[in-house]
């Protein structure tokens, strides 16, 4: 990673489509493109910030979010859990069974019909795991982030929360 002062970070007017960008999107290329910017972006962090962490627990990047994700909620329902994950179900299902089986987390299911409920919940262990590997993610997370100025940091923080927003019904009244 670099530094705050590297060529990266001041974006030159010729470099920067998005600045005059008007409705139909003219001169915008598919590199330009908001998802493939941000497809790109989420692949190098994954690769170069949690990949090392999570393989350092012997973990795969899924494993890692689920485990995070019931950490954070203690007992979630499997559809809760695609949702959060923004995964597939069939992801978060084999997922969740490799974690199953080293007895990081239980499933359980709820009910006695066909669309029964599967509640998630961590274990002790999956707890522990989880106190182990967080504090090496948050510091993973933070050394990328203050690479951005703190007025770059809050620009992209909430501009990222409003398109989210905007773009799951969140932001609309």
């Amino acid at each position: 990673m670099s530094s705050p002062t590297s060529a990266h970070e001041q974006a030159t007017p010729a470099a920067d489509p998005w600045s005059q960008l008007d409705e139909a999107g003219t001169g915008l290329t598919v590199n330009d493109f908001l998802t493939t910017m941000l497809s790109q972006l989420v692949t190098a962090l994954r690769s170069s910030v949690t990949e090392p962490y999570a393989t350092q627990f012997e973990l795969t990047v899924p494993e890692w979010r689920m485990l995070a994700l019931l950490a954070h909620g203690k007992e979630l329902s499997f559809a809760e859990m695609v949702k959060q994950s923004t995964s597939d179900k069939a992801l978060v299902s084999r997922t969740l069974r490799l974690l199953e089986d080293r007895g990081l987390v239980t499933l359980e299911s709820e009910g006695s019909t066909p669309r029964r409920r599967l509640i998630c919940r961590i274990t002790p262990a999956g707890e522990a795991l989880h106190a182990q590997v967080i504090p090496l993610a948050q510091r993973g997370q933070a050394s990328v982030i203050r690479l951005l100025t703190p007025e770059e940091r809050h620009g992209l923080y909430t501009g990222l929360r409003k398109l989210h927003g905007i773009c799951t019904g969140a932001g609309r009244d």
